[in-house]
């Protein structure tokens, strides 16, 4: 049974160390889009992917955004059901780079590479045929404008089915720090920005998790919103998403 009490992949300690290299220098590069210091801990991955688990048994498409050095990605790709699909989408060209290289280079995941495909692009720009079961976000939304996370949430929804998970994650116990160490302006964002997503919890949450021993500890919640209307986009297996300006 794997151990996830710890907050770090030790099973593959080089690479964890160079996952942890490249997501230090890109969050010097832009603190604001990279969102953290450090990729998320196993007990944090194993909470977002949950609502893949619960799936299991029936082909599921699946979307990640904000993938990083693939943490999750790492996770997801092997519960992902026979049949199934996983749409990565990664804006930051760097980080989408060694994500497809991960996909070839680690031999748990290479035999599953054929389901899974990476896009270079926001999720805002990504125009699939179908919609997904479950969506798991690793984006920073305290880092981002009100009306962008309004926008992203919004899209998430699109793209959920009726019956569909989001899965999303913000860092807990950093609001003394920011009210602290940020500007009024920044102060004022970050309060908006929580008011909006805890409209939408109000809204669609099942369920919320603490992971205590991520670095820094991060809150879960999964959010479903049954009912969604049809939007009677073509469903076949083998779509592929249209990009808008990405690189795939």
């Amino acid at each position: 049974m794997m151990d996830w009490t710890s907050p770090h992949d030790c099973s593959h300690p080089q690479r964890g160390r160079a996952d942890g290299l490249t997501f230090l220098l890109e969050a010097a590069r832009d603190m604001r889009a990279t969102g953290a210091v450090a990729p998320s801990g196993r007990v944090l991955a194993r909470l977002l992917t949950e609502p893949v688990r619960a799936r299991a048994g029936q082909p599921l498409r699946v979307l990640e955004a904000g993938a990083g050095t693939g943490a999750v990605t790492r996770a997801l790709i092997p519960q992902l059901p026979a049949g199934s699909r996983l749409d990565v989408v990664e804006a930051n060209p760097r980080f989408a780079g060694r994500l497809r290289h991960l996909l070839h280079s680690d031999p748990r995941l290479a035999e599953r590479a054929g389901q899974v495909h990476v896009y270079e692009t926001r999720v805002e720009r990504l125009r699939p045929d179908y919609r997904y079961d479950v969506i798991v976000s690793g984006l920073p939304f305290a880092n981002f404008e009100p009306e962008t996370v309004r926008t992203i949430m919004d899209r998430y929804l699109e793209l959920l089915r009726p019956d569909g998970t989001l899965s999303y994650f913000a860092y807990h116990g950093t609001r003394p720090a920011r009210s602290l160490l940020a500007s009024r302006a920044a102060a004022r964002r970050h309060r908006a920005v929580e008011e909006i997503l805890a409209g939408y919890r109000r809204a669609y949450a099942t369920g919320r998790w603490t992971a205590w021993q991520n670095l820094p500890p991060a809150r879960v919640w999964h959010l479903r919103a049954p009912g969604l209307p049809a939007t009677g986009r073509d469903e076949r297996a083998d779509a592929v998403p249209e990009v808008v300006g990405a690189v795939r």
